[in-house]
């Protein structure tokens, strides 16, 4: 029953020709836990996979030492290592991202400058406000955030993905101000920073920990400010093409870049958000045609989809 009306719920919040929001006093049912996919992202302790190493004792890891690191995954972490002289290469491993920009940056345009009350038509509808871009990479995001007048901080875990991110903003006095760190959402919480809006996008496929993740996201997010999050659908038609079709045939990423087993689905999305005090607005799917090269937003969500939701207020 609940998985029915998380199902309606989602018909009601994913992005049509019009706009349509959900109403922002709706608490999605928590009670039938067969929902969650069993993967670490819940509280409880997860078994290790086989094969792997044993969970290190109590007296190994410090309460403050987890608290930072909780979300990250040292493997996806290397696998981004190691290509991060291409972010900038509009042919290279990033560019599906690359021809994705346009979209993401329409759909965060339109959601944003609704929330926040600004004129999307502006030039720099964002400005006076105070964005965190989480997995920044080499910030083909962050940039054309802080063209849009928004004051930008870009972090990310990779040193080698800051580095680049910083030489490429450095070239442009329009991005050279952005504040790009080598840290986690988690240090950002423990330094008690806040923003206006925080935004993680193909970001939390890779986190070893997403409901942790998305616990710091809020936790960095102002009462009331705005969250942007995209990924991939759990589902089959997306291993078909995020997968199979992507890495494997057109080679479009390095082959091992995405993991099925670590998509989630729009419903389980939804719900470790509601549970980190952030309530899903609004939800749109993009779609690739591949005669024009383009992507287009649509209510298709079964593959890449994106998500604006607002902080509870405190």
């Amino acid at each position: 029953m609940a998985s029915k009306l998380l199902l309606s719920q989602l018909r009601n919040i994913t992005r049509p020709t019009h706009h349509r929001l959900i109403n922002p006093n709706f608490i999605f049912p928590l009670k039938n836990q067969t929902l969650i996919h069993s993967r670490p992202y819940s509280d409880a302790p997860q078994p290790p996979p086989v094969g792997s190493k044993p969970p290190p004792t109590n007296a190994d890891s410090a309460p403050t030492h987890k608290k930072i690191s909780s979300s990250l995954n040292q493997a996806e972490l290397a696998k981004f290592s190691a290509i991060a002289e291409t972010w900038w290469d509009a042919e290279g491993p990033f560019k599906p991202l690359h021809v994705m920009n346009p979209t993401r940056l329409a759909f965060i345009r339109s959601t944003l400058c609704r929330h926040f009350g600004k004129d999307p038509y502006s030039a720099k509808p964002f400005e006076g406000l105070k964005f965190v871009d989480v997995g920044c990479g080499g910030g083909i995001l962050s940039e054309p955030l802080a063209r849009m007048g928004a004051t930008v901080t870009g972090i990310d875990a990779v040193e080698k993905n800051i580095n680049i991110a910083q030489l490429h903003a450095d070239l442009d006095p329009g991005t050279s101000s952005i504040e790009y760190l080598c840290t986690t959402a988690e240090k950002l919480v423990e330094e008690q920073r806040k923003f206006d809006a925080v935004l993680a996008l193909e970001v939390i496929e890779h986190v070893a920990e997403p409901a942790e993740f998305c616990k710091s996201l809020s936790a960095l997010t102002v009462s009331g400010g705005a969250n942007v999050i995209s990924t991939i659908n759990r589902s089959m038609r997306a291993y078909a093409t995020a997968i199979v079709v992507a890495e494997y045939l057109l080679h479009w990423l390095p082959k091992g870049t995405h993991e099925w087993s670590s998509f989630l689905t729009p419903e389980e999305l939804v719900l470790i958000l509601q549970r980190a005090s952030i309530s899903v607005q609004e939800m749109a799917g993009f779609v690739y045609n591949p005669l024009t090269g383009k992507w287009s937003l649509s209510d298709d969500i079964s593959v890449n989809f994106i998500a604006y939701g607002t902080k509870n207020t405190e």
